[in-house]
């Protein structure tokens, strides 16, 4: 009986669920979308029962539309969206508060709390990561400082916090596992990733206790098996990776010093740094990358908040275009931006500026500008912001980086990807296979299990889409990076 793995992408405005085989080859999918809430500006929540009925119906249809039984998923990987907090009664399975979503703002001053009482090079030193309101602690202190009784049942142990990746298990072992794997720990802001474990100084000062937290596992190992009500047999969950990570395994940058580059809702870059841990001073942050058979990997990684989100905006927010299709055509029917940049700080700024007072702008207008220039300006922002990551990132590394990879929903966009190599001035790859976070996912799963037995096998798999080249010349790429950076200093500390 041919044997398949599922990989669960639960992304930050849908639930997906892909069936692979052997080959790598997507056999089956299926995607649902989970309400955004927005109680108050700069506010971002899911609702948890939202996200995991979404994310069961996904895994039910997928099987369904890939005409096997259940009991041919030789494992399950799961990729999430990182940072986003849940905390739930551990007797009941109910949430006590909605999930904070990573883009939310909301602990803007708990972390200037931390900062103004000096623990901003601590916090550095000991997670990898820039003080700011996308990680996870200050968010599991929000929440247990704001909902009623929220504490007290944290220190009799009634309470459990989970990233998605968590808290999806949680549900699919039917309340048997409470595991997160070390890339997802890496990104609490409570982790430490030089000792590999959470951190007693860090808990103390967000007043967190330890009994609420998850065990920090390997990335691809398994943790135990779904509960058999679920899906009428027991199946192995063996991986668990956040999504950039995850898309950095399923770009095969398992090797140092590969580069890949996410464009999803935000963007998101990362460098495998192999077993260094790389300390940035530009801006960037520390991350684990993933840890198999207990050997952690590490890379650096430039967070950029808003991109796809800006496409998004284009649609929903201000009703210039009727769908992220036409972005395309419009950039290409115009010869330059007209001097128009947008800058999307739609929730502050993250790599390399990190300033989450930021706010977006446009700038730039005459009477000339046109709809296809706002729209092009704003695939152009996608290209500028993931340049100014890439600059930070050799000043790190200290070593030239030659090619991109790419990938993610926007990536499809010739307009953007051509624009990205004019802008870098360096070669940018797309791969045949763009589900690559689920890919990473399923890969881990896989290799925990022995359905694939390395890394050398799979990388036979991957394979090139499409090689862009730089075709802009020195002078015009210059001359258009410099009015970028000029836009975006107009944005700092808007709303402080």
């Amino acid at each position: 009986m041919e044997k398949y793995v599922l990989s669960l992408d639960e992304g930050t405005t849908s639930a997906r669920a892909i069936i692979w085989d052997k080959n790598g080859n997507p056999v089956s999918w299926a995607q649902y979308e989970f309400p955004q809430h927005f109680p108050k500006p700069g506010w971002v929540e899911h609702n948890p029962d939202e996200i995991w009925d979404a994310q069961l119906r996904a895994i039910k249809v997928a099987i369904e539309r890939a005409k096997i039984e259940p009991k041919q998923i030789a494992a399950i990987g799961i990729t999430n969206q990182r940072e986003t907090t849940i905390i739930w009664d551990k007797n009941t399975g109910k949430p006590v508060y909605n999930a904070i979503v990573w883009q939310c703002r909301r602990t803007a001053q708990i972390v200037d709390e931390l900062k103004n009482a000096g623990y901003g090079d601590m916090i550095r030193d000991k997670t990898g990561l820039v003080p700011d309101s996308y990680f996870s602690g200050p968010k599991i202190k929000w929440i247990l400082d704001n909902v009623p009784g929220a504490r007290d049942k944290a220190k009799k142990g009634d309470l459990l916090f989970g990233t998605i990746d968590t808290y999806l298990i949680w549900r699919l072992s039917g309340g048997k596992l409470h595991v997160t794997d070390t890339s997802n720990a890496s990104r609490t802001m409570i982790y430490n990733i030089n000792k590999l474990k959470w951190d007693d100084e860090l808990l103390e000062i967000l007043k967190i206790k330890d009994v609420i937290l998850p065990e920090v596992k390997n990335s691809s190992e398994i943790y135990g098996y779904t509960s058999e009500e679920l899906l009428g047999y027991e199946i192995p969950i063996s991986s668990a990776i956040g999504d950039q990570q995850a898309a950095l395994v399923g770009q095969m940058g398992v090797k140092e010093g590969i580069v890949k580059s996410t464009y999803g809702t935000g963007n998101f870059i990362l460098t495998n740094t192999g077993k260094k841990i790389v300390k940035s001073k530009h801006g960037l942050l520390t991350t684990i990358a993933y840890t198999i058979r207990n050997v952690t990997t590490y890379a650096l990684e430039g967070s950029v908040f808003v991109t796809g989100a800006a496409i998004q905006w284009l649609v929903e927010g201000i009703n210039l275009i009727n769908s992220p299709m036409e972005t395309e055509e419009l950039a290409n029917s115009v010869p330059d931006n007209g001097g128009v940049y947008l800058v999307p700080a739609f929730t502050g700024l993250g790599a390399p500026y990190w300033d989450q007072y930021a706010r977006g702008v446009i700038i730039g207008i005459t009477r000339a500008t046109t709809k296809a220039h706002i729209v092009r300006a704003t695939l152009e922002s996608i290209a500028y912001q993931t340049r100014d990551v890439i600059e930070a990132m050799e000043k790190d590394y200290q070593k030239e980086i030659t090619e991109l990879r790419i990938d993610g929903g926007v990536s499809k966009n010739n307009f953007v990807s051509q624009f990205q190599a004019d802008i870098l001035g360096k070669k940018v790859i797309r791969p045949k296979i763009l589900e690559t976070t689920s890919l990473g996912a399923a890969f881990l799963a896989g290799l925990a299990v022995g359905y694939w037995e390395s890394f050398e096998e799979i990388g036979k798999i991957w394979q090139i889409d499409r090689v862009f080249e730089p075709r802009m010349d020195e002078e015009t790429r210059e001359k258009l990076y410099k009015k970028w950076k000029e836009a975006v200093q107009r944005t700092f500390n808007w709303d402080k």
